[in-house]
């Protein structure tokens, strides 16, 4: 059966905030793209944050209604995540949100990430590179590289500059990486195209 979502939103400039976005209203109708299970898994794909062939094998060895679960965690996850960015956009992260960043850090101490040693793919001196995987145990381990975007959110990301777009009724969040900081809208596409045109037809409805 086709997936009736339209594809995810990926507009955020950081895949912490990619994941706070996985539900919106694109159009006029709200999407939430980790609704169950498949939806979950859809997601990740599409923020390439799971390998394909650990997702299929997940869905093929998963008990109905593992993945449902799973699914709600994650939506526990992202408005526990919400609620941290809302309260501390517009000033920088400081060692005393540490305590608040707690369930993150104890989500982070279940990964089971390791290094091993491959083939390059480019020519270097060796001919081997380092690449680092994760063992996929569970369902519940598709939480652990979400954990990590929103854990490279916080480490990485100046929340000066996190923004929540000023089209009037959306609820999209993003990094403002522009050289002037300037940044208004998720995308200039949707949200920037639509103003464009309101402030076009207040122009055209104004007395002459």
């Amino acid at each position: 059966m086709s997936d009736p979502r339209p594809p995810a939103l990926f507009v955020a400039d950081a895949p912490g905030l990619d994941f706070l976005n996985s539900v919106a209203t694109p159009a006029s109708t709200p999407v939430d793209w980790i609704a169950d299970g498949d939806g979950l898994l859809a997601w990740l794909e599409q923020a390439g944050l799971v390998p394909v062939e650990e997702l299929e094998r997940l869905r093929a060895q998963t008990l109905p209604g593992e993945l449902d679960h799973v699914a709600a965690q994650a939506r526990s996850l992202r408005e526990w995540f919400r609620e941290f960015v809302r309260q501390r956009m517009g000033r920088p992260v400081r060692s005393e949100d540490l305590p608040d960043l707690e369930p993150l850090n104890q989500l982070l101490a279940r990964d089971e990430q390791f290094t091993r040693i491959v083939a390059a793919d480019e020519a270097g001196p060796s001919g081997l590179a380092l690449r680092t995987e994760r063992r996929w145990r569970t369902p519940e381990s598709l939480l652990l590289p979400i954990g990590q975007a929103l854990a490279a959110t916080v480490g990485r990301e100046d929340f000066t500059h996190v923004k929540a777009c000023q089209g009037p009724t959306c609820t999209l969040v993003f990094a403002d990486h522009t050289r002037g900081r300037a940044r208004r809208w998720c995308s200039m596409a949707a949200c920037g195209n639509r103003a464009k045109q309101a402030a076009h037809r207040s122009r055209a409805a104004a007395p002459r």
